[in-house]
């Protein structure tokens, strides 16, 4: 994954704008204290396109994550495994990265805070830790924090093309269907995929699109900055961001009239009683859910209920045996049987 001490220059933000290797991380970089951004900008195309989180944590090495490995990063820019050439990161990196990430207005902010994460522009989101002030046995907000970790969003555009001959039938009729994933193997990356080709057609199948309402409980999927998508999610697709997925499953049935509703790691008893009340008013489901296979999910309490009744007519199984987004499975669940396809890898 990465290039050890190798001697390269650091871009500055002039290069790295012009950059198209790099430019997807412009958001990145405008949202880090300037010492980061050009430690940042020392990493090559390569080391770039392989992290997956940059994670700053007060007295402790700046370290990324990419494609099941980590390393950390030095004062100039470089990959390395030596603990002792990290750039140890201080209480002020994490504090000016906060204010850079909010517009200096931390009340801006706090609905989000109070999950333990904030949407940046571009769709990045980033987890925060520090000190929890409750109030009535709830969350308030996060403050003083002390450890940030920005995951790269990305969008691997066509990426569910191979599966939309077994996710859409005839010109406007979606299978409900299920995508199983343990966790970092592509899911969200696919169920983004999916929601755009069923909003925006699949000329080459004759599908002309649907509306697609999405319910983004965790700002993932459409990524929104300022309720505006940052992710390409469809012409026809409505979202809601940050919103309970009980609720706002009904609040898009009753507003929106989706053909479709999209969303992310079903799990809840009353996610599933909205699953129901949207299946009765004649509104298809693509959803995820985590799971290592379909055995697995079937013995869940809640999930396993909902596959047993029949409500879900496509089923798809995601590893990383071959790099994330591999396809193990693709199953026909009316006829319980597995569908042949070369699948390979999503991303």
């Amino acid at each position: 994954m990465y290039t050890y001490e190798k001697q390269r220059p650091v871009m500055d933000d002039r290069s790295v704008a012009q950059s198209g290797g790099k430019e997807r991380y412009r958001a990145i970089f405008d949202a880090v204290p300037v010492n980061i951004r050009k430690m940042i900008g020392g990493l090559t195309p390569k080391e770039m396109d392989d992290i997956e989180e940059f994670r700053l944590k007060a007295g402790a090495p700046f370290i990324v994550y990419g494609r099941n490995q980590s390393a950390f990063v030095t004062r100039d820019g470089k990959t390395t495994l030596d603990r002792a050439k990290a750039y140890t990161v201080t209480p002020e990196d994490t504090e000016k990265a906060l204010q850079l990430m909010c517009d200096c207005s931390v009340y801006s902010i706090m609905d989000e805070l109070r999950e333990g994460y904030i949407t940046i522009r571009g769709g990045h989101r980033v987890g925060v830790v520090g000190k929890v002030v409750t109030e009535g046995g709830r969350v308030k907000t996060i403050k003083e924090i002390s450890g940030l970790n920005i995951r790269v969003s990305r969008q691997v555009i066509g990426c569910g093309s191979s599966l939309m001959p077994h996710i859409v039938r005839g010109r406007e009729g979606v299978y409900n269907t299920l995508i199983i994933s343990p966790p970092q193997c592509g899911k969200t990356t696919l169920l983004r995929d999916i929601i755009r080709q069923l909003s925006d057609g699949v000329p080459a199948l004759g599908f002309f699109g649907v509306k697609v309402g999405v319910v983004d409980e965790r700002s993932e999927l459409a990524g929104c900055y300022r309720g505006i998508p940052q992710n390409r999610v469809g012409i026809r697709t409505d979202v809601l961001d940050s919103c309970p997925k009980a609720q706002g499953i009904m609040m898009l049935i009753r507003a929106m009239s989706p053909a479709v509703i999209a969303t992310d790691e079903l799990g809840r008893e009353e996610d599933l009683a909205a699953v129901r009340e949207a299946l009765n008013a004649g509104v298809n489901i693509v959803t995820t859910v985590h799971g290592w296979n379909m055995e697995d999910v079937l013995r869940k309490p809640v999930i396993g209920k909902l596959l047993c009744t029949g409500v879900f007519e496509r089923a798809v199984v995601l590893s990383r045996r071959r790099g994330p987004g591999t396809v193990e499975q693709v199953i026909d669940m009316d006829n319980k049987q597995t569908i042949r396809g070369n699948w390979g890898s999503l991303a």
